[in-house]
């Protein structure tokens, strides 16, 4: 069970990250522009064809990239100062804010809410949402998983506190799940689509009709404050990246795999998925800002984050030119 004081833990070990010898604070004049991301949509392409690269140039800024496989350690890094720029999902930003991290939401995107689910054996005897009661569920916590477990735990009449959530990152909850040693596993794509390849595994539900799918770009703020042009040349490349890979779906689907190892076949299926777009990319929509607000109410009212929190408080606008 997920409760306040395993959280406070959690951002503990945050406040400790930000003393390590590698956490930089962000410099005013940018030369750099360090960029977490995971291996998955526009970031991930725009990295392979060096997008981002060729934008920052002309203004004589570098840029490097460090791999993380969920949003809470990529979103710590950032907040602390060690990252000026990454994606996650809905939740993790809610945390990173909860512990003090220095950080703006600066861009967003909708993907498809059937890219989640909760995965079950296919010789699993759970076949309702209900029959998850008692069970032992694994999700990251404070990964969008997390919001998609609650919601989806609420339409079959349950909370997080019936059942035993563990707390995995997706790789090794991918290879408890094949052991057998969950009895379900709550995961977003490619995670998703490479498990449900496999015979063996069923989908017990997806978060459509369930869950929004929001995810969002976020930045530190020192660096934003500093560096607003920056910011706002970024977020217009990705849009460009993200509008042409949806043009050209077969090259992405390409791509894509060969980025993250993933067969082109399961890759497809991700990009394929109702409401999936890659062309999205925007800066900060009022209704993405709603959205959030209204996650950040509900997480807090469940008790799993520790402190009311006002997300508009750390949304950046581009000031007009």
């Amino acid at each position: 069970m997920i409760s306040r004081r395993q959280t406070l833990g959690l951002f503990g070990a945050a406040a400790a990250t930000a003393l390590l010898p590698a956490v930089r604070p962000a410099r005013a004049a940018a030369t750099e522009f360090r960029i977490g991301w995971q291996k998955n949509g526009v970031l991930a392409l725009a990295k392979r064809r060096g997008a981002l690269e060729k934008c920052l140039a002309d203004k004589g800024i570098t840029v490097s990239w460090s791999e993380f496989t969920s949003g809470p350690p990529l979103l710590e890094a950032l907040g602390a100062g060690a990252l000026d720029f990454g994606a996650t999902g809905d939740v993790p930003p809610l945390f990173a804010q909860a512990a003090g991290g220095q950080l703006y939401y600066v861009g967003t995107y909708k993907g498809s809410a059937a890219g989640s689910a909760i995965l079950v054996r296919k010789d699993s005897d759970i076949k309702t949402i209900e029959d998850l009661k008692g069970k032992k569920v694994a999700f990251k916590r404070g990964s969008s998983a997390h919001n998609v477990t609650v919601k989806v735990l609420r339409k079959g009449g349950l909370k997080i506190d019936d059942v035993e959530a563990l707390d995995l990152a997706p790789p090794d909850a991918a290879a408890a799940f094949k052991n057998g040693s969950i009895d379900a596993w709550s995961i977003w794509d490619p995670y998703l689509a490479i498990a449900e390849a496999d015979p063996d595994t069923r989908i017990l539900t997806t978060a459509e009709g369930i869950v929004e799918s929001y995810s969002y770009f976020l930045a530190n703020s020192e660096f934003t404050d500093a560096n607003g042009p920056v910011i706002v040349d970024v977020i217009d490349e990705l849009a460009k990246v993200g509008r042409s890979a949806q043009d050209k779906l077969d090259e992405t689907v390409k791509e894509l795999s060969e980025i993250t190892g993933v067969p082109a076949d399961v890759t497809r299926v991700t990009l394929t998925r109702a409401g999936a777009d890659l062309g999205g990319v925007s800066t900060i929509t009022d209704a993405a800002a709603t959205y959030q607000q209204a996650l950040a109410d509900e997480f807090y009212d469940l008790g799993i984050v520790p402190k009311k929190l006002s997300t508009g408080d750390i949304i950046w606008r581009p000031k007009a030119s």
